[in-house]
């Protein structure tokens, strides 16, 4: 009788070395895992509609993106009776805020990987990446003042176009955005394409 009534008693949490809390900063990991995969399935859905409107061919698409081509063919048609909207601009110039985040993310990765991942700003960039990080007013602002740190502390291995983009990124940042039409693209897109613009401008000025 008395093993039967062991069988039935709810066990007890485990108090050896994994703790409650512990358990739960793990599954909070895995949801933001599972939660970035899906933004970033969202997001690749957007930036392949995006590219074939510029004009690329679904199989230069589907090439750089690893997919077959009748997925990409699939992504591009569930959305064909959309209203077309006008191509991206793709210049720096831009002062929409997902904008200037892209780019000011773009230049955090870049000081990141010329400092060998020492700089302050790395692990934010590596938290961005994983999407443990979004881009909030407190976090933008956070990642201004590692920015700022990296650039004051470590003048002479980075080149001067790295202060040159941040002080742009800065002052767009603190001055009210000129009245334009509201960009097409979600916000998500346009920081990554701002993102790799302002990455591939920086390597250009090098």
């Amino acid at each position: 009788m008395a093993v039967e009534e062991d069988t039935r008693r709810t066990p007890e949490p485990p108090t050896g070395p994994l703790t409650e809390a512990q358990a739960e900063r793990m599954f909070a990991d895995m949801n933001d895992v599972i939660r970035a995969g899906e933004e970033m399935r969202r997001l690749r859905a957007e930036m392949i509609r995006l590219f074939a409107d510029l004009g690329w061919t679904q199989d230069r698409i589907a090439r750089l993106t690893g997919m077959s081509q009748p997925a990409v063919s699939k992504q591009v048609t569930k959305h064909k009776g959309d209203d077309p909207s006008p191509p991206p601009r793709l210049s720096l110039d831009q002062h929409d805020a997902p904008w200037l985040e892209g780019r000011l993310w773009g230049l955090a990765e870049e000081i990141s990987e010329t400092l060998h991942d020492t700089a302050h700003c790395t692990r934010y960039v590596n938290a961005v990446a994983r999407g443990r990080k979004h881009f909030t007013p407190q976090n933008v602002d956070e990642l201004r003042r590692l920015v700022e740190a990296d650039l004051r502390l470590h003048r002479t291995a980075l080149p001067d176009g790295h202060r040159h983009a941040y002080d742009e990124i800065s002052r767009a940042l603190d001055t009210a955005a000129p009245s334009a039409p509201t960009p097409a693209e979600s916000p998500s897109a346009r920081r990554t394409l701002a993102r790799q613009i302002q990455r591939a401008g920086l390597r250009e000025d090098a």
